[in-house]
């Protein structure tokens, strides 16, 4: 659990613009960037001025179960939240950059209320469609960026664990489509289904590209 001097200080950005009458900043991140298989996944946030979700950080850092029982917190306690998604298909034909750019303007153009500002984590996103902030490192120090990321992250872990279901032998439901040793070892195998990248250089070698 936080205490209170560490919740204060992850508010500490997002205070700054409640103080200033910006009552609906949404904090913006992604997951699946780097996986072989599976869509990218981007979340927006907008939390109540003054409100915080203890134990909320980088999703990284915290366990699946902590994230599942952070996401049920997250959507209570949040004025607004939405997703956005980008497909395998899309990737492969625009490449996974403009691609979380998509998912992110998605996640932000879905949200019920229009954010007064946007802040993501990591380097600017050019053509967002939004102006914004970007803080690298934002999911451990922004709150509404921490808070996005857990809900993407658990977002995106849940539809690799159906996927998992339908398309047993990869190990998607531990290693999410990432490429573990356990995932190449499958593909090729296996081959590659219609949810892994094509494009993605792992995916290409095992199919002998």
């Amino acid at each position: 659990m936080d205490s209170p001097d560490r919740l204060q200080d992850l508010l500490t950005y997002e205070a700054g613009f409640w103080s200033r009458g910006f009552s609906r900043v949404a904090g913006v991140d992604e997951a699946g960037r780097g996986p072989l298989a599976g869509p990218v996944i981007a979340a927006a946030v907008i939390l109540p001025p003054g409100a915080s979700v203890p134990g909320a950080q980088d999703s990284k850092i915290l366990s699946s179960p902590r994230r599942e029982v952070l996401a049920a917190a997250i959507l209570e306690r949040s004025l607004a939240v939405c997703l956005g998604a980008a497909s395998v298909r899309e990737i492969d034909r625009l490449n996974i950059l403009v691609c979380t750019r998509l998912a992110m303007a998605r996640a932000l153009s879905r949200l019920p209320l229009p954010p007064d500002h946007v802040v993501v984590d990591g380097l600017p996103v050019a053509g967002l469609g939004w102006r914004h902030d970007a803080v690298v490192g934002g999911d451990g120090c922004v709150h509404s960026v921490a808070c996005a990321s857990i809900l993407a992250k658990v977002t995106r872990d849940r539809l690799m664990k159906r996927l998992a279901v339908r398309y047993p032998g990869y190990g998607w439901e531990t290693n999410m489509g990432y490429g573990t040793a356990e995932h190449r070892a499958a593909l090729e195998r296996l081959g590659p289904t219609p949810h892994h990248r094509r494009t993605f250089g792992g995916v290409q070698v095992e199919m002998g590209f």
